[in-house]
């Protein structure tokens, strides 16, 4: 059954992610071709992984044939902050029989919306979810598919391409800053960073950066508090 007022509030507040999410699946599709996969392995993964960040570090780590324990964990350190922030939408998925897909297809973007526009009290909530959970993974899908079949067609030269995720971090990281006011926790993760290029070979740089800024963390938990 199709609820068109759940449809279109789900599609009018989504507008943002959309032109984001077109043109960095775009990126992503263009970048797995020309790292020698085959389209339709960009694709498969944008239905089944979608996950922006950790579908170009995928693309790196394959690429260097990194092992499978390697990639394991760079995955749940990439992503394991949905497990955190997610946990205050049970109260808002509590009664949804969609909850499993919601799960799978909350992002930041979609956590984003779901959290500061507060949808009107008269939309069936469980639809509305679902639509904007939907829309938000098939504008991701369709730039792959579009970056997928580009780079089939034209010869593109995608160096420094791979640099789209790194500044949309950067962009990112800019706006915490200006949130939060505090300079140490990204100087902590700027040093860790350095130590891991420094300390061991290139292909395992982020797995040793992402447990030492962890290590650090716990160790300046107190300033981290205050």
């Amino acid at each position: 059954m199709f609820h068109p007022r759940e449809f279109k509030a789900a599609l009018k507040v989504s507008v943002p992610v959309m032109m984001g999410y077109l043109v960095l699946g775009f990126a992503f599709g263009l970048l797995a071709v020309s790292s020698g996969f085959k389209w339709y392995i960009a694709i498969i993964m944008s239905l089944i992984i979608y996950a922006g960040a950790l579908q170009f570090l995928a693309i790196g780590l394959l690429s260097l044939k990194s092992g499978y324990l390697d990639i394991f964990i760079a995955s749940i350190m990439v992503n394991i902050r949905q497990s955190f922030y997610g946990l205050s939408l049970l109260k808002k998925f509590k009664k949804v029989i969609f909850k499993p897909y919601l799960i799978f297809a909350l992002t930041d973007e979609t956590y984003a919306l779901l959290t500061t526009i507060k949808e009107p009290d008269s939309l069936k909530k469980k639809w509305y979810y679902l639509y904007l959970s939907v829309l938000n993974q098939s504008y991701w899908v369709t730039g792959t598919t579009l970056g997928a079949i580009f780079g089939l067609s034209v010869s593109f030269n995608t160096k420094g391409l791979d640099f789209s995720l790194t500044a949309l971090f950067v962009v990112l990281a800019i706006e915490q800053y200006k949130k939060i006011k505090n300079y140490f926790p990204f100087l902590l993760g700027a040093v860790a960073s350095l130590l891991g290029l420094v300390l061991v070979p290139r292909e395992n740089m982020l797995l040793v950066s992402i447990l030492l800024s962890l290590v650090a963390m716990f160790i300046f938990s107190k300033k981290f508090e205050k």
